[in-house]
């Protein structure tokens, strides 16, 4: 067996960690957690999404972005509608007041991906986040 602090799972979680202490201040200043912040950039991103593919995109179990939408929604940062093809279906979009505070985070969020980048090596990352990319598709 490998020795512990060559398990991959473990360096992933610990490059995780190390990568969001450069954002986890500024969202914690505008009383964001991690998971906020994705589900808001995916929905900026992607403008409406029904609540599985919004799951799946932001790799989030449905219970748990259950709880974060709800969350979301007492904030007035997310609104939901029915589907007009089909009522089952529940699509979930960005209020105005959710497009405004993504406007205002973005210069902020994209200098600490600076910051993040210079420090680290922009070509390093490119190539990094192309073996994650990559990493990421393997099926067992």
């Amino acid at each position: 067996m490998r020795k512990f602090e060559d398990s991959l799972p473990l360096q992933l979680l610990k490059a995780r960690e190390a990568t969001m202490l450069f954002f986890r201040p500024l969202l914690h200043e505008n009383s964001l957690t991690e998971q906020q912040w994705r589900v808001l950039r995916a929905l900026y991103a992607y403008k409406e999404m029904e609540s599985k593919e919004l799951a799946n995109r932001c790799c989030l179990l449905s219970p748990s972005l259950t709880g974060i939408l709800k969350r979301l929604e007492q904030q007035g940062y997310v609104q939901r509608r029915k589907s007009e093809e089909d009522q089952r279906r529940t699509i979930i979009s960005l209020t105005d007041q959710a497009n405004e505070l993504f406007q205002k985070l973005s210069p902020e969020v994209e200098a600490r991906y600076k910051t993040f980048t210079d420090r680290y090596d922009e070509k390093k990352l490119k190539m990094l986040m192309e073996m994650l990319k990559e990493l990421s598709e393997l099926e067992p």
